[in-house]
């Protein structure tokens, strides 16, 4: 299997540039495939499901039955994209939609007709980003949006006009980051933002300007981080904690977040060691009571408590858990009870029931379930009710049907379904 397109999407940039391609991790505000679901188990089945394709240059766009999971093409998808389109990335309004596009240093915005799922270019698309775009991000109120580039070791951003879709640069963008940034993650109030910089080994930090969207290094960026920084830096749901995953010194990096000034403070302990080669961003259940890293080399899930004063990790009794082969981004479903991790170098995913009082993995009947050829990252649609794994290598998407009893995993009919070349991400629209 090739793992050149996934590991650039979770951060080793020395494998991605063989292809092209470069740094990331997606996810964050206005992106679903970040967090692999959302929502509160309570949210209705998404209409609509995106699929950047990098190989092919464009975006595929499904109708979702909301009764049994199936995709229907959305009339005239695949949409063209720029070269290198990864993660499709929909604003808060559900109206716009907008793809960064790493080879060709731009992103390509669109309008979302709501009653079919069709994607119109906006006027003035692609707009232009800086060297080895990827992943764009959307700030909580939907006027800002923002692209890492991995290669001019920057970050752009953007004024988003709500009613047309267009980018307009910010000011003073692009803003500097560190080296090999892989993803702008802004928090829950919109105030700060956070970049793991993958080959300086520390997090850049953020003030946003809530007028202009401007971003403006926190007293004290860059702050330290292990080694090989991957994937988003998480927050937790209190927002008084972040973690991020650090590939090549095999831990997580916890640290207290001040809340006025954004600022970055290591935790007791910190880092704190997780299995071989963990990749992905690390995962917080929705209580903010447990934590879950995939070990990509080590083959398992390494499990954590979380001292919700002051941050600390503590490894859950029975951790680390087995998975498949080179597991990728442990998932959560928004009920908290279960867990799924795509295994690209066995393709197929493990699914576990978590003990919502000691965090424990146990693996649910019939795990691991198939999936195509090179799976990337499970999402969870925000109802809980289905689940989907883009297959990178096999250039098609598993649907399943989620157990909410159990957990068990069962393929829609019709299921894998076509799409471009080389998908990472589904991104489900309400």
């Amino acid at each position: 299997m090739s793992t050149a397109l996934i590991t650039r999407k979770f951060g080793q940039l020395a494998l991605v540039v063989a292809v092209v391609l470069i740094t990331a991790c997606g996810g964050g505000s206005g992106s679903s495939s970040i967090s692999g679901g959302g929502g509160t188990g309570s949210a209705t089945v998404g209409r609509f499901a995106y699929v950047g394709n990098p190989l092919s240059s464009n975006v595929s766009a499904f109708t979702i039955n909301a009764t049994n999971g199936t995709l229907t093409p959305v009339a005239g998808s695949p949409f063209a994209a720029g070269t290198g389109s990864v993660d499709f990335v929909t604003d808060p309004s559900g109206k716009f939609g907008y793809v960064a596009n790493g080879s060709a240093n731009n992103v390509s915005a669109y309008t979302i007709d709501t009653t079919t799922g069709a994607l119109t270019p906006v006027a003035g698309s692609p707009f232009a980003a800086g060297t080895g775009s990827y992943e764009f991000s959307i700030d909580p109120s939907g006027k800002f949006g923002y692209v890492v580039n991995g290669i001019s070791n920057d970050v752009s951003a953007y004024t988003i006009n709500t009613t047309t879709g267009a980018l307009t640069p910010v000011t003073g963008s692009p803003f500097a980051a560190g080296t090999g940034p892989v993803y702008l993650n802004i928090d829950t109030s919109g105030k700060f933002g956070y970049v793991p910089n993958m080959n300086s080994n520390d997090i850049s930090a953020y003030t946003i300007n809530a007028t202009t969207g401007a971003l403006t290094p926190v007293t004290g960026s860059p702050f330290a981080a292990g080694t090989g920084p991957t994937g988003s830096f998480a927050i937790d749901p209190s927002g008084k904690f972040g973690y991020v995953v650090n590939y090549s010194s095999n831990n997580v990096s916890a640290y207290t977040i001040n809340a006025t000034t954004g600022a970055l403070a290591p935790v007791a302990g910190s880092p704190f060691a997780a299995g071989t080669h963990p990749n992905g961003s690390f995962s917080i259940d929705p209580s903010g009571k447990f934590g879950y890293v995939s070990n990509t080399t080590s083959n398992n899930v390494s499990a954590y408590t979380i001292n919700t004063t002051t941050g600390a990790l503590t490894p859950v009794a029975g951790s680390p858990f087995a998975a498949g082969s080179n597991p990728f981004s442990f998932t959560i479903d928004p009920s908290s009870k279960f867990g799924y991790v795509a295994n690209p170098g066995s393709n197929n995913v493990s699914a576990y029931a978590i003990n919502t009082t000691t965090g424990t993995l146990t693996p649910v009947a019939g795990s691991p379930f198939v999936a195509g050829t090179g799976p990337a990252f499970f999402f969870i649609d925000p109802s809980g009710k289905f689940g989907y794994v883009a297959n990178q290598s096999s250039n098609n998407v598993s649907v399943y049907t989620i157990d909410s009893t159990t957990g068990v995993l069962t393929p829609v009919a019709g299921s894998p379904f076509a799409v471009g070349m080389g998908p990472i991400a589904v991104n489900v629209l309400q």
